[in-house]
């Protein structure tokens, strides 16, 4: 079904699904030898929501599992786990250079503020919608699981008001902030909502803010990427799960992030999935490097003046 400006969701359904798949690639990414990310939580998370498929793909059954012409499982939890570490990466450069203050936005089942080491005295606010807050929170506590910083949920639809629930939070405006939208300015947004996220966001980043994302479309628009997003979604429904990516994102133009930034005054790094694999020390994407996601998908780290 294709997307609503006034649409919901779960972590089972539509575009909240994707959140999920996210997890169990980085559970599948887990149980590498030599893994480049490692998320304890995303298993028993993964689990708790309950879509079969992804439930074997975070148990590892799915690795040899592919499809000719695709990224297919191992790609794609190469693909995920890459893009963890580049933003774990980031997060870590933040702290160690003195930012206390972070944001994830659309945080989905992101276990950051539970796995990841941060430097004393910081805060890391997290925002989703109510539901999937209340479901992450609460699967985690029932595990025993405690946050490794100051963790404040904002349960809010980011198409609302949300700069307001987050001040009523305790954001502060007088401090730089790291900002995370991962997965998030890739489609599952029309582009007027990216354009005032964006801004938003530069309002409330005090100097030396910074912002890391991936941007682009996930499902791209050429010929050669809707084929594959067909014979993509022919395979999950195979295997059991009816879930077609490109209905899940807005049609149209999206927006250039690195582009809106610097036209704003913020410095801007950007690199694409071959240097994210490079980076991680992961096998080069080979043919799939040209297409499909790795084409259409770039992603941009940011700092204000």
């Amino acid at each position: 079904m294709a997307r609503a400006d006034d649409d919901s969701w779960d972590l089972a359904n539509s575009v909240g699904a994707t959140a999920t798949m996210v997890a169990a690639a980085r559970a599948a990414a887990s149980r590498r030898r030599g893994a480049v990310v490692w998320d304890p939580f995303a298993e028993p998370l993964v689990r708790a929501v309950g879509l079969d498929l992804f439930v074997r793909l975070a148990a590892g059954e799915l690795d040899d599992v592919d499809a000719a012409g695709n990224l297919g499982f191992p790609r794609m939890i190469d693909t995920f786990a890459a893009r963890a570490k580049y933003f774990d990466d980031y997060f870590a450069e933040a702290g160690s250079m003195g930012v206390q203050q972070f944001v994830i936005l659309a945080s989905g089942l992101d276990c950051r503020p539970y796995r990841l080491p941060w430097p004393g005295h910081c805060r890391v606010f997290e925002i989703d919608q109510p539901e999937v807050i209340e479901f992450k929170t609460s699967t985690l506590r029932a595990l025993g699981a405690n946050a490794t910083v100051d963790h404040r949920t904002v349960g809010i639809d980011l198409r609302d008001e949300w700069p307001a629930a987050l001040l009523a939070a305790g954001f502060d405006t007088d401090q730089p902030t790291a900002w995370l939208a991962e997965g998030l300015l890739i489609g599952f947004l029309p582009q007027e909502a990216e354009i005032r996220l964006l801004d938003n966001v530069i309002a409330l980043s005090d100097s030396g803010s910074r912002l890391a994302a991936d941007y682009g479309q996930v499902a791209g628009r050429s010929p050669a990427d809707q084929d594959q997003a067909r014979r993509m979604t022919d395979l999950w429904r195979e295997l059991g799960l009816d879930l077609d990516i490109a209905d899940l994102t807005y049609p149209g133009e999206h927006t250039d992030v690195a582009a809106h930034l610097w036209a704003n005054r913020w410095n801007t790094i950007t690199s694409d999935l071959t240097e994210l694999f490079s980076a991680a020390g992961l096998a080069p994407l080979g043919d799939a490097g040209v297409s499909g996601p790795a084409k259409s998908i770039g992603f941009v780290q940011a700092s204000s003046g």
